[in-house]
């Protein structure tokens, strides 16, 4: 019931344009028995437990504060800025954040599969930088040392939210 699976990125969504040459990569995609509006999901999203973590070290580290209350008009689609991230697209389906530093992009996009279920997305990419002394693009050390704990980090925000609206449907 709660199973998250890596999947490709669908080609006509907004991360689709980050596949390209150098650019990390990711989608994780889920299933839940419940018509879920895309606020609605964009908002559990941001205000699980594992996501409030993050955003306390954001707040902490980088000086990227956010609340319940802004995650909420980000999900209405009233705030552009929310905690590291600024919108980059976004349409009545999914939305695409670009980091403050403009390196990576956080997506998520819901696509209805009936009238009582619906497919939730969740993806990620990280924009190489030329390395200044040998003209490459490369993900950088740090991405490359973290790029595991991305990956169960990913699945647990996905299941976390799944797990949210689950729990508010029933």
């Amino acid at each position: 019931m709660f199973s998250i699976e890596k999947c490709e990125v669908p080609i006509h969504a907004m991360l689709a344009d980050y596949l390209i040459d150098g650019t990390y990569t990711d989608c994780y995609t889920t299933e839940i028995t419940a018509r879920i509006s895309f606020p609605e999901f964009v908002f559990a999203f941001y205000t699980t437990f594992i996501f409030k973590l993050e955003r306390l070290i954001l707040e902490w580290m980088v000086s990227k504060p956010s609340t319940d209350a802004q995650a909420r008009q980000l999900a209405d689609g009233e705030l552009e800025k929310f905690a590291a991230w600024c919108v980059e697209n976004r349409n009545e389906n999914e939305i695409l954040m670009c980091d403050f530093m403009g390196r990576t992009r956080s997506w998520l996009m819901v696509t209805p599969e009936s009238d009582a279920r619906t497919r939730l997305y969740f993806g990620s990419a990280v924009v190489p930088r030329r390395n200044s002394k040998t003209g490459k693009l490369s993900l950088g050390f740090g991405f490359q040392v973290l790029l595991g704990f991305h990956k169960i980090y990913s699945f647990l925000l996905l299941y976390s939210a799944k797990l949210r609206l689950a729990s508010q449907a029933f």
